[in-house]
């Protein structure tokens, strides 16, 4: 008897109080006969469920007995479905599973969590974008996270082998995040090629959680990010549009008499806020560093160079 179809079975029990055979089967898809084996294993085990013959019996729990399995309330079900439903359209595993939860839920539950799960539509492209492709081995590691099998790839044109412990979706780009010979490394999911699953397992570390381990990873990140520092004044109207192309790196100061705000907004290199900040032409003044005011000269200069036009004399 397969685990999943034990826990499906003292749902329904637990929702509907009297299952038959016939309603097991139907609800797990499988024949009426591994239903009733399943139900005899149940009682078996010492589950405390019991059959009542007749026209109206069934399998029920002792007593009208419930087993909380989930452990759901009303809330949290909701809070599921509204999370699992958006998901569940790239997923035939999830609908699926999201199906037999929806039935074994209370009564009460139902109308809600069904609602809940329609509530949402995810459109991962962004305006005038394309849809986001998700690498075809990101199954295949999510995988091998589970069941704790190395794996090997290339990478950088390099064969490395790998203890895989969690993969990440990042804004849309995949990255693995695994143990190897020369300690935790991160990478990208579409840059690996040649994916083999090996029959060598591994233990992850007893101290490792994946969220605090990929926070480490973002802020080393970040921090390589924004490696050079430049303070502007900006049309305070405007700041809104400088925080979405800095987005952490730019940190709001004091608003000046003028309607400006003073701003500090990072990145790797002086050339990279330049190229940046060039867009603006005169409504952003940087104050300082003088690399980066350098850097805008320089590309002003290309620019003057380049669509340089010469006024046709008047008449």
């Amino acid at each position: 008897m397969r685990a999943d179809r034990l826990v499906a079975a003292l749902l329904l029990m637990q929702a509907r109080g009297r299952v038959t055979a016939a309603e097991l089967a139907a609800e797990l898809e499988v024949s009426v006969a591994t239903a009733r084996r399943d139900l005899e294993a149940l009682s078996a085990a010492g589950i405390p469920v019991y059959p009542q013959p007749g026209r109206h019996g069934g399998w029920q729990l002792i007593g009208g007995a419930r087993t909380d399995l989930s452990g759901l309330s009303a809330p949290e079900a909701r809070a599921l479905f509204l999370l699992a439903g958006p998901a569940a359209d790239s997923s035939d595993e999830l609908k699926a599973a999201l199906r037999k939860l929806l039935r074994a839920l209370p009564e009460t539950y139902r109308d809600e969590a069904r609602a809940a799960t329609g509530a949402t539509l995810r459109d991962p492209a962004g305006w005038g974008e394309r849809g986001r492709y998700v690498p075809g081995d990101v199954r295949i590691l999510q995988e091998t996270v589970v069941r704790r099998r190395a794996i090997r790839f290339r990478y950088r044109d390099a064969t490395r082998e790998a203890d895989p412990w969690g993969v990440i979706d990042k804004d849309g780009v995949w990255y693995l995040l695994a143990g190897t010979d020369r300690g935790r490394r991160t990478f990208r999911v579409d840059r690996l090629s040649d994916l083999t699953v090996l029959d060598r397992p591994f233990e992850r570390p007893s101290d490792f959680a994946l969220d605090r381990a990929w926070t480490e990873v973002v802020g080393a990140i970040e921090e390589r990010r924004s490696r050079t520092w430049a303070t502007v004044l900006i049309p305070e109207r405007f700041l809104w549009v400088l925080q979405d192309q800095f987005g952490l790196h730019c940190h709001p100061g004091e608003v000046l008499a003028d309607g400006r705000v003073r701003a500090r907004v990072g990145a790797p290199t002086p050339r990279d806020i330049a190229r940046t900040l060039s867009g603006w032409g005169a409504a952003v003044e940087v104050e300082d560093p003088d690399a980066v005011r350098a850097e805008l000269s320089r590309i002003g200069a290309e620019l003057v160079a380049l669509y340089r036009v010469t006024a046709s004399a008047p008449g």
